[in-house]
């Protein structure tokens, strides 16, 4: 007899709560911010994206408004029917002169660009290298395929070196990797890795979703940052939902793949066009950073500070290059009970176990932003300390 839909659900319900990793998201009671509210409590909150402040910005919101006046609530269809909008259009030329590449699109998330353009790029016979860290939508979005699929070691260009002398093809060759890899907070060596795919002729596949707007100048971006952005061999994929602050995906590079994309991408395909006052957001979001430098300054200036005090106290941030500042503990549960605790003392840092990060890596992730003030970030740090002395983790 076939199982109900109630006892499919309830048993696998039951697995998630018996191993402890059954989710229930915390909800802001504001908007997000650098100080928000979560359970009825103010919050320094060290639990976002929001690389840059702009989720919440007024100059953003302003736009956004205006865009939603001019243009309407949504576009209506998909973009290959009459969902594209001028404003569409005009966003995506700016941002490929944002990333000095020769074309750029939009898509629904950062999810389903990888989808998207993983889905189009390849075919039976290429090949395809990921490094064994990358994000689950790479994953995914390489299961769609029916490419040839290697794994290198992480941040390894040796082993990459390996990987691609093996296996040859007359196919397409291709490198993926993250730029800044979101749950250690460390940059891929894009210089090597790209030197590396060119001595066997393959194509580097970049996911900057935690790099745009974080490195390079104005936030460019990872490829940027090693200066490989005019390259039309190195593909350029992110979410527009991190440090610009709205939503969405966008893939950049060789003048061609725009095209390419508009007619093989499944989610471009099969998916309404982004709303107006999105597309304005975005747009001011660009603009904002291009024209006050302040905004990187600060970010990068509160992440020193920040990962320079956590390590005085004894923590360990396992050695994060970027905003991204991971403090180990070990075991799922230290971790868990480390971020109830912060909570208590008035910081909102998730705590994240196996089997999102490996066994015995369990870690609070924080991420610090160009809004944070100096008394938000002691703030925190006052509460680190207590905590970690409290559980051990640090001495007394």
């Amino acid at each position: 007899m076939a199982i109900s839909l109630s006892d499919r659900l309830e048993a696998e319900l039951s697995k998630l709560r018996e191993s402890g990793l059954l989710i229930h998201p915390r909800v802001l009671e504001a908007p997000q911010r650098a100080r928000t509210r979560v359970d009825g409590r103010a919050v320094v909150n060290l639990a976002s994206n929001n690389y840059l402040g702009f989720a919440d910005h007024p100059e953003v919101k302003a736009r956004a408004e205006q865009s939603l006046r001019e243009w309407g609530a949504g576009a209506g269809a998909v973009r290959t029917i009459a969902g594209t909008l001028r404003i569409h259009e005009d966003f995506e030329q700016q941002l490929a002169d944002f990333k000095h590449t020769g074309s750029a699109l939009v898509l629904q998330s950062g999810f389903t660009t990888n989808q998207g353009v993983l889905g189009a790029l390849l075919q039976e016979g290429d090949l395809v290298v990921s490094d064994e860290l990358n994000h689950a939508s790479i994953i995914d979005g390489l299961r769609l395929t029916k490419a040839t699929k290697k794994i290198y070691r992480h941040a390894d260009p040796e082993d990459l070196d390996r990987v691609l002398a093996e296996h040859d093809t007359d196919g397409l060759k291709l490198v993926v990797t993250d730029g800044v890899f979101s749950m250690d907070g460390d940059i891929a060596p894009l210089d090597r890795l790209i030197e590396v795919a060119r001595k066997y002729g393959a194509v580097t596949y970049v996911d900057d979703a935690h790099g745009s707007g974080v490195l390079g100048e104005a936030g460019r971006g990872t490829v940027h940052h090693f200066g490989y952005e005019h390259a039309d061999d190195v593909i350029q994929v992110g979410t527009l939902s991190k440090a610009w602050g709205a939503v969405g995906g966008y893939a950049a590079g060789h003048p061609n793949l725009r095209e390419l994309l508009i007619n093989r991408a499944r989610p471009y395909l099969f998916s309404t066009a982004h709303p107006p006052a999105v597309v304005g957001a975005l747009s001011a979001a660009l603009e904002l950073v291009q024209r006050d430098a302040s905004f990187m300054e600060r970010l990068w200036e509160n992440t020193r500070y920040f990962k320079a005090e956590l390590a005085r106290l004894g923590f360990d941030t396992m050695g994060s290059q970027t905003p991204i500042t991971p403090v180990l503990f070990g075991e799922a549960g230290a971790a868990f009970e480390a971020s109830r605790r912060l909570l208590d003392e008035g910081v909102f840092a998730v705590g994240l176990g196996f089997p999102t990060v490996p066994r015995g890596q369990a870690r609070i992730r924080n991420i610090v932003t160009a809004e944070h003030t100096r008394e938000d970030l002691d703030q925190a740090l006052a509460a680190y300390e207590r905590v970690g002395r409290a559980l051990g983790v640090i001495g007394s």
